[in-house]
């Protein structure tokens, strides 16, 4: 029977507490017989609103939860043996092939940069695999429903994979195969546990800086000081630096949004000197004639020799010329990400830092202090470029109790030893 078949698989599943096993089987059986009661049932998936209607009336709104996420497993379940037992297709990969490059073109007019084009091919590929050999024309909701379920169930991937692997197939549906997305309420969701960031302290911040020197001193600087992102940082122009506000404008950041942010004065005479150095890389480049950088969108093509101006050229330039994936022009790039990566890490051994410490530790550092330095939550959340007030709210729990006007017992306690 299906039903057996079913409680192995929740006793194989690792993401369900064992105590939890009843239940599930509980909630499937009850809508097992919901569904044959009616005159006239639809699909699995379908029945499921008005199931949880029903008991809704009775139980809690946590069973509700619980009967709604047994009823996602059984749905994936119940589809991926019926698909295991489906008829194969002779659609050939020509056809996934074809659907990727459209993808690409798509991809590229819409101007997503070239790192969310590799992440969402890699997605498609994977989404591929899944399903074939059904070809893109045959592909329905449940097949997205079974894809999603699947990273969730069986690769447990993180809630914010699955989303990113949703948002790539969106993105196919609508602009490659001209659809809209149908019904996947009953897609298993990837769990999320909450989860406090690694914070430094003040000092730990200084012994860090003071472990560097260089290049990677001054970007460290510019990573905990502004509260830049990595790929923000590396990807700075020239013209993003104004020396007289003593701001950085992030262009295109997260969510493809511009946002003012704090060029600290501490690194500003650091930085100066750095950029003179710059600048004979771009004269150098410039007198022997290699094509200028790439620019945002389509902006080379709106302005030709936009590419070859100061104010367009890198402010953390790669020392050597690389071929752009797209124009397959031999140009200059911005700086690799890992070279700052790598120095961060070196950096919090050296300072026997006992944490486990990347660039993204300084942005939540960055947060954290200004947080503790007594600076509102709204003004943090604009510095962050957080749509969501709710996303900087995180730093309230890891913040100095102390910023809360709270104390330890055991500190009042002027009799302890």
């Amino acid at each position: 029977m299906l039903i057996d078949d079913f409680h192995n698989f929740l006793k194989n599943n690792r993401n369900i507490p064992k105590k939890h096993l009843p239940f599930y089987l509980h909630w499937t059986k009850l809508f097992i017989r919901f569904c044959q009661s009616q005159v006239s049932p639809g699909e699995p998936e379908q029945m499921i609103g008005p199931f949880l209607i029903q008991i809704g009336k009775r139980f809690e709104q946590w069973q509700v939860d619980q009967a709604k996420e047994a009823l996602s497993l059984y749905c994936f379940y119940a589809g991926r043996s019926v698909s295991a037992a489906g008829p194969a297709s002779n659609v050939s990969a020509g056809d996934w092939k074809k659907a990727g490059e459209d993808m690409v073109r798509m991809l590229r007019l819409k101007q997503r940069s070239y790192r969310t084009e590799q992440t969402y091919l890699k997605w498609l590929r994977d989404f591929f695999v899944y399903v074939k050999p059904v070809g893109p024309c045959e592909l329905t909701d449940l097949h997205i429903r079974n894809f999603l379920s699947y990273l969730a169930v069986d690769r447990h991937v993180a809630k914010s994979t699955q989303n990113l692997a949703f948002n790539a197939i969106l993105f196919f549906y609508r602009h490659v195969l001209e659809r809209e997305v149908g019904d996947i309420q009953s897609v298993v969701r990837s769990k999320r546990g909450e989860r406090l960031p690694t914070v430094l302290t003040q000092e730990e911040v200084k012994q860090m800086i003071s472990a560097l020197d260089g290049l990677p001193r001054l970007m460290v600087k510019i990573l905990y000081g502004a509260g830049l992102r990595l790929n923000e940082c590396t990807r700075l122009r020239v013209q993003d630096l104004d020396f007289q506000r003593n701001t950085i404008t992030v262009r295109a950041g997260k969510g493809d949004k511009d946002r003012q942010t704090l060029l600290p004065e501490n690194a500003v005479q650091e930085l100066k000197l750095h950029l003179e150095q710059v600048r004979q890389i771009y004269d150098a480049d410039r007198k022997a004639g290699t094509p200028g950088v790439s620019l945002p969108g389509a902006l080379d093509k709106k302005y030709p020799n936009a590419s070859r101006q100061w104010i367009w050229f890198w402010v953390f330039p790669s020392d050597r010329l690389s071929v752009d994936p797209r124009s397959k022009l031999t140009r200059r790039h911005h700086l690799s990400a890992d070279f700052v990566q790598r120095a961060v890490k070196n950096a919090a051994s050296t300072a026997r830092i006992p944490k486990r410490v990347t660039t993204h530790t300084l942005r939540h550092s960055f947060a954290t202090h200004l947080l503790e330095n007594g600076y509102d939550i709204r003004t943090i959340q604009v510095l962050l470029g957080h749509v969501d007030v709710q996303t900087t709210m995180i730093y309230t729990h890891v913040a100095r109790k102390n910023v809360l006007g709270v104390c330890s017992p055991l500190d009042q306690n002027v009799n302890c030893v």
